[in-house]
């Protein structure tokens, strides 16, 4: 799957219909209109993933786990519970009346690109979860990378 990059607010109807981003649609020139949602593990919100992707995630699985064993079976079947969605005439994508329960009755979304996948959050729940990070963010880095690979949180050391 390509890079994607970027972070786009929608508008999603009460049928659960959102155009596709045109800035995400041009980084994707060349794969199919498939796509998979799933919910999120880590956070409250729904993945999407293109369709490529999500089976190469699946392929690389499937040789980390021995699907006999009860533990393994059991995080596939989480990881591949999900929903097939394609895009309309009108380059519309439906969340699947089962993942709605995670954005609600929203009226606008977020699509967060993770470089992965894109994130599809409620709003206001997005916002929630910026403010909420921000603010330990640099530990965070520090914490989990420690200065590695060029990154150093500590831009402004004066």
């Amino acid at each position: 799957m390509a890079l994607i990059l970027g972070t786009e607010y929608c508008k999603i109807d009460s049928n659960g219909r959102f155009k596709f981003p045109i800035a995400f649609k041009k980084q994707l020139s060349g794969e199919d209109d498939r796509f998979v949602i799933r919910q999120g593990f880590t956070a409250e919100c729904l993945e999407l993933w293109t369709y490529a992707s999500f089976q190469s995630e699946v392929e690389e699985l499937q040789k980390k786990l021995n699907l006999f064993d009860s533990r393994d079976s059991r995080i596939m079947r989480q990881m591949t519970r999900a929903n097939l969605v394609e895009l309309d005439s009108n380059d519309r994508l439906l969340v699947p009346p089962e993942r709605k329960g995670v954005i609600g009755d929203a009226k606008e979304i977020v699509l967060q690109s993770t470089g992965r996948c894109i994130e599809i959050w409620e709003r206001g729940a997005y916002d929630k979860m910026c403010n909420e990070t921000a603010g330990d963010f640099v530990s965070v880095v520090d914490q989990r990378l420690g200065g590695q690979h060029g990154i150093s949180p500590a831009c402004d050391a004066e």
